[in-house]
């Protein structure tokens, strides 16, 4: 059960950090103090948790549902959004085939830069989740992509 609430903790400090603490706090009415409290791994705050209203809030503002997205990775549930991207580039599947071969050798360049010395350390972790949220990213653009073609 910590690795779930170390998990839901993770995602919700990756939600705040989307939008900005700040607008999270207009968005939200919490504190900057609340808001930290909700992704604090310190044992005084490890029950206390996003509410999902709070959460809906900022999610609506941000690039990408992390803490919806972290829910249904624990159910074991896949999700598609369907948002359109502010700066995403028009394209179809071609382009997204592109995207995707370039995000996996981003991805395979920092996992190797990463284990070069044998221990990944928490900023190569860092860097190895944002270029898998990314390439998630370019994968659901695809998977929408294709949905659209098939129809």
């Amino acid at each position: 059960m910590a690795d779930v609430k170390s998990y839901l903790k993770k995602h919700t400090e990756a939600l705040v950090k989307d939008v900005g603490i700040e607008v999270a706090c207009k968005l939200t009415g919490k504190s900057k103090a609340t808001l930290g409290r909700y992704y604090s791994e310190a044992e005084e705050h490890a029950d206390r948790f996003i509410p999902l209203d709070a959460a809906a809030a900022i999610e609506k503002e941000a690039s990408y549902p992390h803490v919806t997205s972290a829910l249904a990775d624990l159910g074991g549930v896949t999700i598609a959004f369907d948002q359109e991207k502010r700066n995403a580039p028009k394209g179809g599947v071609n382009a997204d085939v592109i995207a995707l071969s370039q995000r996996f050798a981003m991805l395979m360049s920092e996992y190797s830069q990463s284990i070069e010395d044998g221990v990944i350390t928490i900023n190569e972790a860092k860097r190895l989740l944002r270029e898998t949220s990314a390439l998630q990213h370019v994968l659901m653009d695809m998977k929408l992509h294709l949905e659209d073609e098939s129809h």
